[in-house]
């Protein structure tokens, strides 16, 4: 005898972005064919606000299930799917009224809540992130930031789970969240298995960043600081000390030091830090290289200060981090 599925309902509106709504309810419709018919799997539901189909941001129409208010309690996890505007030049979430409204209601009622994207910043105008850690995509993260400072936002994690309360960051990561609730609902094996049936790359953790070191800085035509992050990424076994790269912009160490913080809002030492442990994280995904080949292929040396690296900005091993990714 089957067991009772695990009730999944997707919140979208006019405007919402296709793959917020779309990607988690794959993962979540695979996962239970993988699970098969003897396991407990999931039903997934979409909602609106008045039970009719909506366009999307892409343009194509999604056909609901029930209006928000039919949903009740009938949602084991709700997730909340966000959409963007272009405002002047800008990318702006979109904020509903409407949908906050309900989310405040609906939200205490769920035993599990996410959202996908920008989906993030309708769940803090709701006050369900208040107090929590939380990401959305690295583009509206400074504004959710902004707009609600009782938020500990994080823009680097592609998701971050606080208690019952899930985020995650630009629209793809929304598979690799649901991925995540498949493994605690159900145990790694069907969550990998799930993975592997949709020719996912890669299963990603929430601690993985959402960009890479070279794009957390916006590029300057003509920036020396600019062109100094790229040739540090091409000679990062090179000494890169402050003194180094001050001489090589014909800088005072202090002046370059005040210059770089200010052009990419870290130091020296911790960018070519990033950078390093950025190609560390590259060559543990894609090669079966030694961890002492690895420490000096990154510039980071020994192995010694490979881990200390992965244990403080990741919360992890190297070895660990190979066998997840």
């Amino acid at each position: 005898m089957s067991q009772p599925s695990h009730r999944v309902v997707i919140a979208a509106f006019p405007g919402v972005e296709l793959l917020d709504v779309t990607g988690p309810a794959e993962v979540f419709s695979v996962a239970t064919r993988v699970a098969g018919p003897h396991r407990a799997g999931y039903a997934v539901r979409i909602a609106t606000p008045d039970g009719g189909p909506v366009a999307t941001s892409s343009g194509v129409r999604l056909m609901a299930d029930l209006t928000f208010d039919a949903v009740g309690d009938q949602a084991d996890t709700l997730l909340m799917a966000g959409a963007i505007s272009l405002v002047d030049d800008r990318v702006e979430p979109v904020i509903d009224r409407e949908v906050t409204a309900w989310l405040r209601t609906a939200a205490p009622r769920a035993g599990r809540v996410g959202s996908i994207c920008a989906g993030a910043h309708l769940l803090a105008a709701a006050g369900l992130l208040d107090g929590r850690p939380a990401t959305t995509h690295w583009l509206t993260a400074a504004q959710l930031a902004a707009e609600h400072p009782q938020v500990a936002v994080d823009p680097d994690p592609i998701f971050i789970r606080s208690g019952n309360v899930w985020t995650c960051a630009g629209v793809t990561s929304g598979l690799d969240m649901a991925l995540a609730m498949v493994a605690e609902d159900h145990g790694q094996p069907l969550a990998l298995a799930t993975a592997r049936m949709m020719v996912m790359y890669v299963k990603r953790c929430g601690g993985q960043s959402q960009f890479s070191v070279p794009l957390s800085v916006q590029a300057t035509a003509g920036d020396r600081i600019d062109d100094l992050r790229v040739w540090i990424a091409e000679h990062l076994t090179d000494d890169l000390s402050a003194e180094t790269l001050a001489a090589r912009l014909h800088l005072s160490v202090r002046h370059f030091s005040r210059l770089f913080r200010r052009r990419t809002d870290t130091t020296p030492a911790a960018y070519v830090e990033s950078a390093r442990l950025e190609a560390a994280r590259r060559l543990l995904e894609e090669s079966d290289r030694s961890l002492p080949d690895i420490a000096a292929a990154s510039g980071l040396g020994s192995v010694e200060t490979l881990h200390r690296a992965f244990q403080r900005r990741l919360g992890t091993t190297p070895a660990e981090y190979r066998r997840r990714f």
